[in-house]
């Protein structure tokens, strides 16, 4: 009688086991599937920023903010039909320019503005596309003058793999802020990058005598 009634226990504590088994990995693929497609999601939001320049003409520039490596991309057309890239590594603390018809990036430190600005595209809400619109009457401008140092070279394995793709083996030239052109200096470049702040810097690059 002890061996018959032990025989039925023995089934039964084996089928819970059983069953534990089977709930336990079922538990961990459906983990491993959940953060397989949190992988799979898209990093990158864009922002679609419109303003009105200084003549007053509807102006629009993409920016692509990447959250998982702090970065903020800006893509703009200038008045002249010039495109630029220009690329905001918190990360790093690097602010680079990429002229697309010129084979050179520039480079400079970033500064707290700069930190400031950006800030407020990688806050906004992941994975969502939004169109900002810059009311001309509240947007401050400011003018920049940077300085193109073109005999200092940057080593590009100083700079991070975000401004190393950006330029994809282009040579990077620092650059400087100055006080402005001066008589003997040549105007390289201006381009006008707005912020979701309601600010906008107009930067222009000159070479600088060395």
């Amino acid at each position: 009688m002890t061996e018959a009634c032990q025989s039925p226990r023995r089934v039964i504590w084996g089928f819970l086991a059983l069953s534990l088994c089977f709930t336990i990995t079922g538990v961990i693929i459906a983990a491993l599937l959940g953060v397989k497609d949190n992988k799979t999601e898209p990093v990158l939001q864009i922002v679609q920023i419109t303003f009105k320049n200084h003549q007053g003409s509807q102006t629009s520039q993409s920016a692509f903010a990447d959250r998982t490596r702090n970065t903020v991309t800006y893509h703009i057309t200038s008045q002249t039909n010039r495109s630029f890239v220009v690329l905001f590594d918190s990360t790093h603390g690097f602010v680079s320019y990429k002229p697309v018809e010129e084979n050179a990036c520039f480079l400079r430190k970033m500064e707290p503005r700069d930190l400031e600005n950006i800030q407020l595209i990688l806050n906004v809400s992941e994975h969502r596309e939004e169109q900002m619109l810059l009311q001309n009457n509240k947007t401050k401008y400011f003018r920049e003058f940077l300085g193109i140092l073109g005999g200092r070279r940057v080593n590009p394995e100083m700079v991070g793999n975000a401004v190393q793709s950006l330029c994809d083996q282009l040579p990077i030239y620092w650059v400087k802020r100055v006080d402005g052109p001066g008589k003997q200096r040549l105007i390289y470049l201006c381009i006008d990058i707005c912020f979701p702040s309601n600010i906008c810097m107009s930067v222009c690059f000159y070479y600088l005598p060395e």
